[in-house]
């Protein structure tokens, strides 16, 4: 059983962070009940991934007796994960206050990109979007050329569904003392600035240049943080920021004193970052791991994300899993008394509706007229 076993979280269906935040709540014992609405695409083509461990309800929303049977749900949830753009769930007559009447105990985060209030909430937007307005994208990417989209794994994912997921537990912490409920404003645009509290530290105290791209430490300016490509066209990461590891960097290297005794003169880091390519494309990828992967010099080779679970140190550590023949990131992070675990893959559209219902005290003849008027699938 995992730490949020005997929680129940309902799931608005939705995209990005607000299923990956049910994910991560259901691998970790909360019983995740998403909301789908009929017609809709298989979540098993659409929610591979993300709709592992939870349970498929279709509501239609739209029909009074499909609202009514989603708040006698909430009755009995810990908390409801709204993805929809603001005002969205008061239109269809499910928003915060009216399901806090129902339940007063419940926790209300509501997942967006701009945020409840603003200027912009009301405008569409995506990662991209998000991480703009933040500096976040701005310091990203070569000098002298384009800011590069990092996926949109700083907006949407770090930014949006890690975030929802550390509001919602500490919502419920705190619940669990006041018994009183809350709303959460989860917006991604909040999380990617979050993201970028060191950076404003760094600059603080002049040891940043937010203005300019790849002439900082970690932003690959600095020769020993960055890739490089090797004799056979793969490439490998350094990040030998310590002295230390810098001088164990130089010495599997070869690298002479001369040349790159310097580490943080950031006039001869173009210089000793175009020697430093010479160097690595002398040797391949598998060549270079052999010599230095498991020091400190703070080496990996860079692979793809279907690589990566056949690497040793993943294996290892069983990283990935496979579910339903979908080969995934295992459940994270590790309990020991109370691991987390994926219980099933991703459910067909409304496979528990009924189930999910009768366990919530509907008796089979309303739920049979439920089906029958539209409401429910």
């Amino acid at each position: 059983m995992g730490p949020l076993n005997g929680y129940t979280i309902i799931e608005l269906a939705g995209i990005g962070p607000a299923p990956m935040g049910g994910m991560i709540l259901a691998d970790m014992g909360a019983e995740v009940i998403r909301i789908d609405r009929a017609g809709g695409a298989d979540p098993r083509l659409m929610e591979q991934v993300s709709g592992r461990g939870k349970k498929s309800v279709v509501l239609n929303l739209k029909d009074p007796a499909g609202r009514e049977t989603l708040l006698r749900m909430v009755e009995n949830a810990d908390a409801i994960i709204d993805p929809y753009r603001p005002g969205v769930c008061e239109k269809l007559g499910i928003g915060p206050d009216v399901c806090l009447e129902r339940n007063s105990k419940l926790v209300f985060a509501r997942m967006t990109g701009w945020g409840q209030e603003g200027p912009l909430a009301h405008a569409a937007g995506h990662d991209i979007n998000y991480i703009s307005i933040t500096g976040a994208l701005y310091a990203m990417g070569r000098s002298g050329q384009k800011p590069v989209p990092p996926l949109n794994l700083v907006g949407d994912m770090g930014g949006g569904g890690m975030l929802l997921v550390n509001g919602i537990l500490a919502a419920l912490l705190e619940t669990a003392n006041s018994g009183k409920g809350q709303v959460i404003d989860v917006a991604m645009v909040d999380g990617a600035a979050q993201l970028m509290w060191m950076f404003h530290g760094f600059e603080n105290m002049g040891l940043w240049d937010a203005t300019r791209r790849e002439v900082n430490m970690l932003d690959g300016g600095a020769h020993y943080y960055d890739t490089y490509e090797c004799a056979d066209g793969a490439y490998v990461s350094i990040g030998s920021i310590e002295p230390q590891f810098y001088a164990l960097l130089m010495q599997l290297a070869g690298l002479s004193e001369e040349d790159f005794g310097a580490q943080n003169d950031q006039s001869r880091w173009p210089e000793m970052k175009e020697k430093l390519e010479a160097v690595f494309k002398q040797k391949t990828q598998a060549e270079w791991c052999e010599l230095m992967e498991g020091t400190d010099v703070c080496f990996a080779p860079v692979i793809s994300f279907t690589e990566a679970p056949a690497h040793p140190a993943n294996v290892a550590r069983q990283t990935y899993i496979e579910v339903d023949g979908v080969t995934q990131p295992a459940p994270a992070p590790r309990f020991s008394r109370t691991p987390s675990r994926v219980t099933h893959g991703t459910h067909g559209l409304g496979e528990d509706t009924g189930q999910v219902l009768s366990s919530m005290g509907f008796g089979e003849e309303e739920i049979a007229g439920l089906k029958a008027a539209g409401a429910i699938a």
